[in-house]
């Protein structure tokens, strides 16, 4: 038997690979006859059987939209970097990522998607090279790019970064067609398993980043369908969602389907339910809730005492206020500059002057020992 260096087996391989693709011929392709080419997928469990087949479909139709000379710079710097992976894995990833931001930039994804594609064939997968053709394709609202592309990653790379799930909402922003939306993020879904609650959670939070409220609504709405069971995380992120869009009504009433699902709500919950209400003045409906929250046992938190005590300064009440403030140090709860600042606004507008410049005094000479930013991230028990 005659052994080939792997560096030629490669180049060769591509080459036939191409040679398929350009012919547009249907072949059948077993990973287990390669050495070295693994199944191996981050996620949990194999793709469906017929994902490689959409994979090589969705891509080839836009990989063969490149010119001649585009594609003789791109067959180079793929068998540089198949030439010098073995012995160079970082430098040929950064070449990679270099070309394709280089290709991006100039609006020539079809060569990214090309160059990307090889690759993959060779198990050699970029996920920073995917990252910014998807940054690209959100850009370009590339709406059928950016899933597939988000797909291959949530396949091939695992768990994404937010930047990922954020560029995909972008890619949607002037989709109007909510079948097609809920088609896509069902095939995320499928494949996310059994990680799936997790992954729509991320998508539902990125597309509220980006401002796609309805969208957003709408994938929470149809998570079922998707094979999914909403989360306290789910339900936290829709309160949030419509408490920051001013649609109270619709809060209050996915509060109570969530406790009539069976879920417990926890701080976060009640947090979210306060501080939007706050904004709007609502201290019958925040006393309701806070007093909820502790015949619930939940201990409130530094965020809790913040929206209550601006909600009694607010309505006047400057004794429960002050109350409130004496009782969350008592609990050993550190005030942050913001609840100092609430309170001397709320002093002086009560015409308690001295009191005002007593806190003032109070908080100017502990700036060391407030609360900041790592105090309001407590996690949950």
């Amino acid at each position: 038997m005659v052994w080939i260096p792997y560096e030629i087996s490669m180049v060769v391989a591509s080459r036939c690979f191409r040679i398929l693709l350009r012919r547009k011929g249907t072949f059948i392709f077993n990973s287990s006859l390669v050495p070295g080419l693994g199944t191996h997928v981050a996620i949990g469990h194999y793709p469906p059987h017929n994902y490689f087949s959409s994979f090589l479909g969705n891509y080839n139709s836009l990989a063969t939209q490149a010119s001649p000379d585009a594609e003789e710079v791109t067959d180079e710097v793929f068998n540089q970097i198949i030439a010098t992976y073995q012995t160079s894995p970082k430098s040929s990833k950064e070449r990679c990522n270099a070309y394709v931001h280089k290709l991006c930039k100039a609006g020539n994804l079809s060569m990214a998607i090309r160059l990307l594609q090889y690759l993959r064939d060779k198990n050699i997968f970029i996920p920073n090279a995917y990252n910014t053709l998807l940054a690209a394709a959100a850009e370009r609202n590339q709406i059928d790019l950016s899933f597939q592309i988000f797909k291959d990653l949530l396949v091939f790379h695992g768990p994404l970064s937010s930047t990922c799930y954020l560029n995909l909402a972008r890619s949607c922003a002037n989709i109007n067609d909510s079948t097609a939306l809920v088609r896509y993020v069902k095939e995320i879904a499928v494949l996310a398993f059994p990680c799936s609650t997790t992954v729509i959670n991320r998508i539902i939070f990125a597309f509220a980043i980006c401002r796609h409220i309805e969208k957003a609504l709408l994938i929470f709405h149809q998570i079922k369908s998707f094979g999914c069971k909403p989360d306290v995380i789910t339900y936290n992120t829709i309160l949030d969602i419509l408490g920051c869009a001013g649609r109270l009504d619709e809060m209050i009433h996915e509060f109570n389907s969530m406790k009539e699902a069976g879920f417990v709500p926890d701080f976060i919950t009640y947090n979210t339910l306060l501080n939007n209400l706050r904004k709007v003045g609502r201290l019958d409906m925040c006393l309701v809730f806070f007093r909820e929250m502790n015949d619930g046992g939940i201990e409130p938190d530094l965020l809790t005492y913040r929206a209550m005590i601006e909600m009694f300064g607010r309505s006047g009440n400057t004794e429960e206020a002050l109350r409130l403030f004496s009782e969350m140090k008592q609990r050993q709860i550190r005030p942050s500059i913001y609840i100092y600042r609430s309170l001397v606004d709320i002093l002086k507008k009560a015409g308690k002057v001295d009191l005002a410049v007593s806190f003032l005094e109070e908080m100017n000479s502990s700036l060391s020992d407030l609360a900041g930013p790592n105090d309001f991230k407590r996690k949950r028990g």
